[in-house]
């Protein structure tokens, strides 16, 4: 395993491990499968697991998990606080130790305001005591590095980072967003700063994989040496010295193993310049395919109507990187195929998804579209089927 340093010295595994996508039964997470494969992870080396007070379910797994294996103290837990939430200092100081219990700990490694997308939200959490709530935190230790998690332009990240002596920050950062969100430039202008960059969506939820368009693949198949999808999008980003913490859903003992071994390879300035050409043929052949950059966060969540919003975005990007029969299959099986069917065409409008999507997309717009598409004259009538003979009772 790889490390590199944060502000105060502490080496951090180039690796990190994302808790948001544990592998869920029921709708609750399978704790037996998630504890091993953490526990492969900290055998592999990663010591940053990143987890947040609306990951449902996720910031009490990992402190169970991390309790009854004695491994509190061989890493570091980032978790965040949903300010959004927060309407007074009593309500702050009571999140706060919501997640201690949850997390099974007295103190957190890495703190972050979640979602903090401008400065102007920062100055109207000062008003509301935060800051003077943190540094009381930082005093006494039961934070030990302060920092916010982000989605939005470069221009107001840097003025974001002006705005506090931040200890880390974390940003939506890939091949395919070099030149959105934070982006580049603002990589860079936290590395001039030296506040390191912990890297959210490297695989934009998967899209970089699965879902890569098939002239995609055969590019990445055909390069040397071989590498998988996954591990040319890692080193993508690790051959970068501002990048200090690559995070990954990890729900698979493969990939784990896969990860931490390529985590163990990669280093900055690695890559060659037939490398870099590579990475912007495969960004074209994406551009020509994917429909909505939707990245499967889930931030949109509950919808009010019971619209499964990442889910109507997957198969609608399937119609167009894989086949349109594929799409409107799995789009058919997933709404149509429902005791309560949820199809796109059901949206009314209301706009919540929009004021939480951390990619600004315009998903009124783009369900109106999709459903255009998915639920054709065949979706029509499988779907009137499936009511009238109440298949599901």
């Amino acid at each position: 395993m790889q490390y590199r340093e944060d502000r105060k010295g502490t080496r951090l595994s180039v690796l990190g491990y994302g808790c948001l996508r544990f592998t869920r039964k029921n709708g609750r997470i399978d704790l037996e499968k998630a504890e091993s494969e953490i526990l492969e992870a900290i055998r592999g080396g990663v010591n940053y697991f990143d987890t947040a007070y609306v990951y449902h379910g996720s910031e009490a797994a990992l402190g169970e998990i991390l309790e009854r294996n004695g491994l509190r103290e061989r890493v570091y837990i980032a978790t965040k606080l949903p300010h959004y939430l927060i309407k007074s200092k009593g309500g702050l100081e009571r999140c706060f130790q919501e997640q201690l219990g949850r997390l099974r700990t007295d103190y957190v490694d890495y703190y972050l305001m979640h979602m903090l997308n401008d400065a102007d939200t920062w100055e109207v959490l000062k008003e509301k005591g935060v800051q003077d709530w943190i540094e009381e935190k930082l005093r006494i230790g039961q934070i030990r590095n302060i920092g916010f998690s982000y989605h939005g332009n470069s221009e107001n990240f840097k003025r974001l980072l002006d705005a506090y002596d931040w200890d880390f920050c974390q940003i939506q950062y890939n091949y395919m967003d070099e030149h959105t969100q934070a982006g580049r430039a603002g990589l860079l202008y936290a590395r001039e700063k030296g506040i390191p960059v912990v890297i959210m969506e490297p695989l934009r939820g998967g899209k970089l994989v699965e879902l890569l368009p098939k002239e995609a693949k055969e590019l990445f198949a055909r390069a040397e040496p071989k590498r998988s999808p996954a591990e040319w999008a890692f080193r993508w980003l690790w051959n970068q010295e501002g990048v200090t913490v690559v995070l990954s859903g990890m729900n698979s003992l493969k990939m784990v193993q896969e990860n931490v071994r390529a985590a163990g390879e990669a280093k900055a300035g690695e890559l060659t310049e037939s490398d870099l050409e590579l990475y912007e043929r495969v960004r074209r052949e994406i551009g020509k395919k994917v429909k909505v950059g939707c990245t499967a966060c889930g931030y949109c969540m509950p919808c009010p109507q019971g619209i499964d919003i990442p889910g109507t975005f997957r198969c609608y990007n399937e119609m167009y990187t894989e086949r349109p029969k594929v799409g409107k299959k799995e789009y058919m099986m997933t709404t149509a195929f429902r005791k309560k069917q949820n199809p796109a065409s059901g949206c009314i409008r209301c706009g919540k998804c929009e004021r939480l999507c951390p990619q600004h997309l315009e998903i009124r717009k783009e369900l109106k579209a999709a459903a255009k598409e998915l639920e054709d004259l065949r979706y029509r009538v499988m779907a009137w089927l499936v009511r009238s003979f109440r298949i599901w009772r």
